[in-house]
């Protein structure tokens, strides 16, 4: 298995029982991913916008992080909490959970089936790129049922809405001309303008681009071989935390620039072969795009 590019990971609190933080992990996501379906209010709207007019944070949003911090606050009091809507709450355990409530929210508003609850335990400071890492999540679509879940040194597993279980393995794509890419882009006019140059140079060195709309999700099909890399700039903790685990989990190398942790400057995933290319070329049109 392959890990991420992080220096001076955490220690992870004695006694910790990573099978147990999997499964609620798991329960959690698929309750408040069925939350977000089930209780999905007709005419749905937008509650307020965050970084720009088009950065969208619906009712729901809203209530579905509401319901995560109940379910992980009664099942593990000492635990601290880092939602996407809510902001931090304290803990004692060593363990914090990094939730999105729905990652992919403009998917969710149009009813495109491609948005997902996100739920992962960290160790570490998840507001400090370097210094946390995941050990255990799960990423639930509940349009497609399909749950993606890992704990740290177990694999990564995807159940689909069958109940059928498989391992997850990254694909072995070894040349940036054969590799399916996945992206996404900022709400921001400007950064959606640097990302659109360094998009522009990248394409024709690729085999094609697929963006789907939902960070988590993107690392998930990394994880899953759907993609033969994803790379993003402006993520967030709670886009990436369950995602990173997955994907690592099923062999993936995630990291950020090259030599850096994933970060908000850019985060990359890829299997093996493929993420040191990708990672180089990324860095060199960046720098330039900027």
């Amino acid at each position: 298995m392959a890990s991420s590019t992080v220096p001076e990971l955490p220690e992870l609190p004695e006694g910790l029982d990573l099978a147990a933080l999997e499964r609620l992990a798991v329960d959690t996501a698929h309750e408040a991913g069925r939350f977000i379906v089930d209780e999905r209010p007709g005419g749905l709207g937008v509650a307020q916008t965050k970084s720009s007019a088009t950065d969208v944070v619906t009712v729901m949003d809203q209530g579905c992080e509401k319901l995560l911090r109940a379910l992980l606050g009664a099942a593990r009091p000492d635990d601290a909490i880092l939602g996407e809507e809510d902001g931090a709450t304290d803990g004692t355990s060593g363990i914090t959970w990094v939730v999105d409530p729905i990652d992919g929210t403009v998917n969710y508003l149009y009813e495109i089936p491609a948005y997902c609850v996100s739920v992962g335990a960290v160790v570490g400071d998840p507001t400090r790129p370097g210094h946390w890492r995941p050990v255990a999540g799960a990423v639930y679509n509940p349009v497609s049922g399909e749950m993606f879940h890992a704990r740290l040194g177990a694999g990564a597993h995807l159940v689909d809405a069958a109940g059928q279980r498989r391992r997850l393995r990254a694909g072995e794509v070894d040349t940036l001309g054969q590799a399916l890419v996945a992206t996404g882009f900022g709400y921001r006019a400007e950064v959606r303008r640097a990302q659109a140059a360094v998009l522009a140079e990248l394409i024709p060195h690729i085999r094609d681009i697929r963006r789907a709309g939902s960070a988590a999700l993107d690392l998930c099909a990394v994880a899953a071989g759907r993609v033969d890399a994803y790379y993003e700039r402006g993520l967030n903790p709670w886009d990436l935390a369950a995602g990173w685990l997955v994907a690592t989990e099923a062999g993936a190398l995630v990291s950020g620039l090259p030599g850096r942790p994933p970060a908000k400057e850019l985060v990359v995933a890829a299997g093996a072969p493929l993420a040191a290319a990708l990672g180089a070329r990324l860095a060199d049109l960046m720098t330039v795009a900027d």
